[in-house]
């Protein structure tokens, strides 16, 4: 090959994509459902509104961002994440004037330049809520509850929510005072990262994976957070137990970006082990001023499809129905490929998902094809011992075959197909 994919980046196909596809769509209509309206993007922003917002000192800005200049010398950047653009969006169309909470839903490509490993990539995927003008904790509580529901919908089973405050810019640099004096003491157990941070960010230390055993000695945010911060989580703790969401505090929790204030949540699957986290989110009601906009509260989360298809649940209904193609069309010979196209369009206009198979090889490697596709029907056009007009249809489940008219095919796989459902 002279030319290959980059390295961190797939390509997708086959049924593969089928399944992705259907997961999207599948999403998607639950996040509609939930209020929450479809907002695109695009995948490169100024480099400025990421410094700006997810943080100068972070890995994402300083190791991990594609950017590159445009011919006039502007520097761009590959969206890491996609909050930031949302709230850029929600800020530049002036969606703030009209008030109330302004609820989206994303769903693309991201970009980051790290070490490619099992569930990370360079070019990864993410489906995001935001939810946009409310100060309260009850729409904190309606976006954990809603990170959840996805899940439910693909089938998995009760999943774990971990929460923690991780204050504000009232309470966050005392904090950061207390916490720079107790690392200085324990510099000697940090891993090389760490010890860069604590110049610059030390709270980034508790999303280091290296220096659990230090963490353990370090105070924490949640003994030191300011009045409000405190009435906040109180508040969203008592909301989500009245609506039955059990949850573990954690208050070594944070998250990888610098905008997030208060409310930090992830969602685990404890049956995963070290790799358990699925999606992760929180408060950023700062955001709106770093992009140069008023005072805007707001929440939201993302998580990885390609974490998610990699663990989907063997009896995921979606990703069943996917792979599933009810009919599909054997074409023995070439002349009898209009009239197979023929059928099939019949076929689509009654809601039918068909494959016509128009390589005209064996009946046998056809018929193999169309049980791999998962079809249910097959029906096989240009069998010479049939009279004009008449197809032969074959029950893929059952192995029935039996000659049927072209102009009465729509209604009897209708009819099987209603049988098959009871």
């Amino acid at each position: 090959m002279r030319f290959t994919r980059p390295r961190g980046t797939n390509d997708f196909f086959g049924e593969r994509m089928e399944t992705w596809r259907a997961i999207e769509l599948a999403l998607a209509g639950y996040l509609r459902s939930c209020g929450y309206r479809e907002i695109r993007t695009p995948i490169f922003e100024s480099t400025e509104l990421f410094v700006r917002t997810v943080g100068e000192a972070t890995d994402i800005v300083t190791k991990e961002m594609y950017t590159f200049p445009d011919r006039k010398g502007r520097s761009l950047t590959l969206r890491p994440e996609n909050t930031a653009g949302v709230m850029r969006a929600y800020l530049e169309n002036g969606l703030y004037r009209t008030g109330g909470i302004a609820r989206f839903h994303y769903v693309g490509p991201m970009f980051r330049y790290d070490r490619p490993q099992a569930g990370r990539f360079r070019q990864f995927h993410q489906i995001g809520v935001e939810a946009i003008g409310s100060i309260g904790p009850a729409i904190d509580a309606e976006i954990i509850d809603t990170s959840l529901g996805l899940y439910r919908v693909l089938g998995f089973p009760p999943l774990e929510v971990r929460l923690n405050s991780v204050g504000c810019p009232v309470c966050r640099p005392k904090f950061r005072e207390v916490l720079t004096a107790s690392i200085e003491g324990l510099k000697g157990e940090l891993c090389m990262a760490c010890l860069e941070r604590t110049g610059t960010n030390p709270l980034r230390i508790f999303d280091c994976k290296e220096c659990g055993p230090v963490k353990e000695k370090l105070p924490v945010i949640t003994d030191h957070l300011c009045e409000g911060c405190r009435d906040h989580f109180e508040r969203l703790q008592g909301i989500l137990a009245a609506m039955g969401i059990r949850y573990v505090l954690d208050p070594l929790l944070v998250r990888g970006l610098d905008y997030y204030t208060k409310t930090a949540f992830e969602i685990l699957h404890p049956a995963l082990g070290a790799q358990n986290a699925l999606c992760g989110g929180g408060r950023y009601d700062g955001l709106a001023e770093d992009c140069g906009g008023p005072p805007v509260p707001a929440v939201g989360f993302s998580a990885g499809m390609e974490r998610l298809m990699e663990i989907l649940p063997g009896e995921c209904a979606v990703a069943r129905q996917a792979r599933e193609t009810d009919v599909s069309i054997a074409v023995l010979d070439e002349p009898s490929g209009g009239r197979a196209l023929s059928i099939a369009r019949d076929l689509r206009s009654r809601g039918f998902s068909v494959l016509v198979d128009l390589s005209t090889r064996n009946i046998k490697k056809q018929l193999k094809a169309a049980s791999e596709a998962g079809a249910v029907f097959a029906v096989i056009v240009g069998l010479a011992e049939l009279e004009g007009g008449t197809v032969a249809l074959k029950n893929m489940k059952t192995g029935d075959q039996r000659p049927v008219r072209d102009d009465g095919l729509g209604a009897e796989i209708e009819t099987e197909m209603e049988r098959t459902d009871e």
